[in-house]
């Protein structure tokens, strides 16, 4: 099997949720703690070999490539001043020369389009996309790693899932399930957000994919879905029957980081992880909770 070694991020969003903040802060580098969601998607994709990153921006969103420059001025003052930790946390967040290659969604037509801006960049290749608000946290076990080793033995288009409430499916493409094998999940098919008690399953798609080129085509075909958007979904949905299909579930925490309350429990959780603020936070939640 051919192993993805290039990720597209769709960060076109405008981010209005996190208005005023996202007047001028891209809501992708928005941090959870010290490192922006950007930052956690990509470092997800590198522990997955993944090599090269397309960034699907937006007019007025050109700070997520320019976040991928090195910082020279900032990087010789810190030489300057012994700050050896610093310079080593810049230097494990750099990218090789080349690594980002960045795209523009004109038109904000839905994820399945700004999939399909990618589709130059891609080629013919089999490729990952992942959503950087939606958080996925396993350190010992990184999603789309696990989902790079599961395709390696299925081929063909694979999906992370989580179990959701009943009453939340029409949040999430579902999965019509067939044979389950472990965590590992035959698709049988995709509905976009169905109404709550039509739900083929309590499967939902949680922002990681590989995907086989031919989603590309299917998409460039511009048909109008959920919202009168190009949706992903209804491509994927296309490939099942004529390529494998699966979903792998994923057991680590997910955080929710396009939503403000979720964005908050993120910080806390990943901060009472670290042994540098965890005492401080724990003090501070036990005194006044």
């Amino acid at each position: 099997m051919t192993r993805p070694e290039i990720a597209v991020l769709p960060v076109g969003g405008m981010g209005t949720r996190f208005l005023p903040a996202t007047k001028s802060v891209a809501k992708e580098l928005l941090p959870v703690v010290d490192r922006p969601l950007l930052q956690y998607a990509v470092d997800e994709a590198r522990a997955a070999g993944i090599s090269q990153f397309v960034l699907v921006t937006a007019r007025g969103k050109a700070s997520l490539a320019d976040y991928f420059d090195v910082p020279g001025e900032l990087v010789r003052l810190l030489e300057e001043r012994g700050k050896a930790r610093e310079l080593a946390i810049l230097a494990e967040t750099q990218l090789p020369p080349g690594a980002v290659i960045s795209t523009r969604q004109q038109q904000p037509l839905g994820l399945g389009h700004a999939v399909w801006c990618a589709r130059h960049i891609v080629g013919r290749r089999p490729f990952a996309v992942l959503l950087p608000d939606e958080f996925l946290h396993d350190p010992a076990a990184p999603c789309l790693k696990q989902m790079v080793e599961a395709h390696a033995r299925l081929g063909g288009n694979l999906v992370a899932v989580m179990e959701v409430p009943e009453d939340q499916t029409d949040r999430y493409g579902i999965v019509a399930p067939g044979a389950t094998h472990g965590l590992v999940t035959e698709v049988k098919g995709l509905v976009e957000k169905p109404a709550p008690g039509t739900a083929p399953s309590r499967l939902a798609v949680i922002g990681r994919y590989i995907l086989q080129p031919e989603v590309m085509d299917i998409l460039g075909e511009g048909r109008r879905g959920a919202g009168g958007e190009i949706q992903l979904t209804d491509a994927m949905a296309e490939l099942i029957g004529r390529q494998p299909f699966h979903a792998l579930t994923f057991t680590g925490r997910r955080f929710d980081c396009g939503d403000k309350a979720g964005h908050v429990i993120a910080n806390v959780a990943i901060a009472l992880e670290r042994p540098d603020i965890a005492p401080q936070l724990r003090a501070w939640l036990a005194a006044n909770l």
